[in-house]
Formats: C-alpha cells, structure tokens, sequence
C-alpha cells in the first residue's frame, strides 16, 4: 500500500474543503436540519451534479467516475469534518454497491446512473434496529434479524405474479426522502428460509414513511411502514444476500471510519483554536500542561486512526483483507474522545446548543448507536477470526 495521495485525491479534498467551509456552516448546517429531507437541495446537486461524488466508486459503464472506494472515503472524510448531512452515505455507500453486486443488468442500467448524477437517490431499510447486523459488522447476518418467519420485521410473499412486502423498519438513513428504497424481507417460511432484498419506489401504494427525531440531527432517519406494498426482487431469489451484504458492509465501514475520522480531526483542530484563546489566571488555558497533555492523546488517537481507516478504505476497495468493522471501532472511539474532550475543554459553554461541539459529541454517539457500539464490532471481529476458541486465525 502507498500512504500518499495521488495529485487526484489530495485535489478531491481541496476542493470539497473550500466547498464545505463555504456552503455548510453552522447557520446552515442548522438551516438544513429543519428541511422537510434533512439537508440543502441545493447543495446536494453541486455535490452529485457538478462535483459528481456520488459517481466515483461506479463503474463508467453506468455512469460513473471509475475511481476505487478509497476516492469516495476521502470525500466521506470532508463531508465528516463539516457534519454535512446528505444522501451520500445512504444512496453511495449502501444502496449504490448492493444494486451493482445483485441488480440484473436491466436493474443496472436503469438506476445506477440515475444515482451516480444525484437525480435519485436511494436508501438500505432494514427491519428493527439491525442496521450492524445485516451489514454483517456487529454479528451474524444469517441469522433472523430480517424476521426469520416470525412477527415483526419485514416479510415478503408471491401474490398474482408479484413480490408484497408487509413489515416495518426503523432507523432507515435518509428513508423519508429517498426516491428509492432497498428493503431487506425474509420469505420461505421456515422450510425455505431466506433473506432478499427488494426494490420499492417512493410513491408505492402502501408505503408510509415519517421522519424520525435522530439523536444527530445531521443524519436524518425514518421510520418505515409497509401494507401489502408491491415490490421488485433485486436480482434473482437464489442470490447470496447476506454475503453481498457482509461485502458492502466492510467497505462502508471503512468509509464510515473515514468520516469518523474526518469529524474527529475537526472537533480537535476547534478545540486546540480555542484553548488558545481562552484565557484563565492571566494566560492561554492551552499553555496549561494538563491541557496540553490531555490533546496530545487525542491527536494519537485520530492520527492512529486515520492510518487504520485510510488501510481499511484502500484494501476494502482492492479486494483486500477484510477489516472495516476495526477501523471503525478505532474511529468512533477517537471520535468520541475528541468530541468529549472539545466539549469538556470548552467549559460551560461546551455543552450549550447554541455550540458546535455539541454537534460532534451527538454524531459520535449516534454512529455508535446505528454501526456500534466498538466493543460488539471487535467482538465479532474476534469471533470471525477464532481468536478465542483454540482455532486457526484466519481472515
């Protein structure tokens, strides 16, 4: 692996830099929040349609960029340092990859380049709160989190020639505005069992969407109903989901570590600002040892992240080892521990609304919430990996 950046992504970061710190303040970043789809229209089409961010992990045949996922985990990490919400994640990272390993090549070729320009945009639904599940990240993804022939979850059935889904998801990223939707369901019963994904279109008759409050208002969810909803199998029924699933999970952990990352580096840089400001007993409170000690470990703790998150991205999408879910872990614990210590050293205005610190502290605790927690991704690493059984280690 080469650690440098090509003259194309260190280009790729400069200019989404300059445009976030323009477009995505803390006005407007709270002015997006309050939008019927949780973030700015406009801002979003100069991010698909000029920028083409949601093109670079695709193939040129559907109307991609042709880079690898290392390009998009690089615009995923400025996007994470200004808390911009957007579909990216959601219609890039989770739903983009799926139709592209599942999809038949008609599926293909009438939605991915659609999503590529940013004219659509797509979300993952799952059943409850199993987002880590079925990404295969936090357990095992064959087991009955879509439902397993129970109540609850999502359950799909053959009706007069046609797919129905009948379930509920929650936690759905961006599932109230999305034009599309990728719906895990479970169908055949128990003798049959299995897992498979449908396509369902945003104005189907008996879908009912509403927004969820989020703990982080920047990444907006949605809850999800289904009555007898008409849906298109994507692919065929004798595909491997849970496989294809686990696979674009380890990439969109490692670009999630990224953006962890990208956030973290930002709620230090803030805080180092203004621990040189502030002024106690008659000098800068970041001249102060403890002060100083305190935000050494955190500048390891995001260094040493970066370098795990940016090895996950680049091995992810060279078809490498498989070590996102790690990187992750790494990455929302340096998250944390920066946003916790730029609120704690912020002092009593910190924790106040009117803040951004808070902001950081509520994105770290929300990633937590819907790809964690760390210590249930490592444990499943771990478990992958035999670690504790006497087995062979393998990866």
């Amino acid at each position: 692996m080469d650690a440098r950046l090509t003259a194309e992504q260190e280009e790729i970061r400069r200019t989404l830099r300059e445009l976030l710190a323009k477009r995505c303040g803390p006005q407007e970043l709270r002015a997006a929040e309050l939008t019927p789809a949780g973030y700015d229209p406009a801002l979003w089409e100069t991010l698909a349609l000029h920028l083409g961010l949601p093109a670079l992990a695709l193939p040129e045949a559907y109307g991609g960029v042709g880079c690898s996922l290392t390009e998009l985990a690089l615009a995923c990490e400025e996007s994470g340092r200004a808390l911009a919400p957007s579909p990216l994640l959601s219609t890039a990272v989770l739903a983009a990859p799926l139709i592209l390993a599942l999809g038949t090549e008609a599926q293909r070729a009438a939605l991915l380049p659609s999503l590529a320009s940013g004219a659509l945009t797509a979300a993952l639904a799952v059943p409850g709160t199993g987002l880590a599940t079925a990404l295969g990240l936090a357990g095992d993804n064959r087991g009955d989190w879509a439902g397993g022939g129970r109540a609850g979850g999502v359950q799909a059935r053959r009706a007069d020639g046609a797919w129905r889904l009948y379930g509920q998801a929650a936690q759905v990223l961006d599932g109230h505005s999305a034009g599309l939707l990728l719906v895990a369901a479970h169908t055949g019963g128990f003798a049959r069992s299995r897992t498979l994904l449908f396509l369902v279109r945003d104005d189907a008759e008996g879908l009912v969407r509403a927004r969820q409050t989020a703990l982080d208002a920047t990444r907006p969810q949605a809850r999800l109903e289904l009555r007898e909803v008409e849906a298109e199998l994507l692919g065929d029924d004798q595909a491997d989901v849970p496989a294809a699933l686990a696979a674009v999970g380890d990439g969109a952990a490692a670009v999630l570590a990224v953006e962890a990352v990208g956030a973290a580096d930002r709620a230090l840089e803030r805080t180092v600002e203004y621990v040189g400001r502030r002024e106690q007993f008659g000098r800068a409170i970041g001249s102060f040892q403890a002060v100083k000690h305190r935000l050494a470990d955190v500048y390891v703790a995001v260094q040493s992240a970066r370098s795990a998150a940016y090895y996950a991205a680049w091995s992810a999408g060279t078809g490498g080892e498989r070590v996102g879910a790690l990187a992750l872990a790494q990455a929302l614990e340096a998250l944390r521990t920066a946003a916790s210590e730029g609120v704690q050293l912020h002092g009593g205005i910190g924790f106040t609304w009117e803040h951004e610190a808070q902001l950081y502290f509520k994105r770290a605790s929300g990633d937590e919430l819907l790809f964690g927690p760390a210590h249930r991704l490592r444990a499943h690493a771990a478990d992958a990996a035999r670690l504790f059984d006497g087995g062979e280690v393998t990866v």
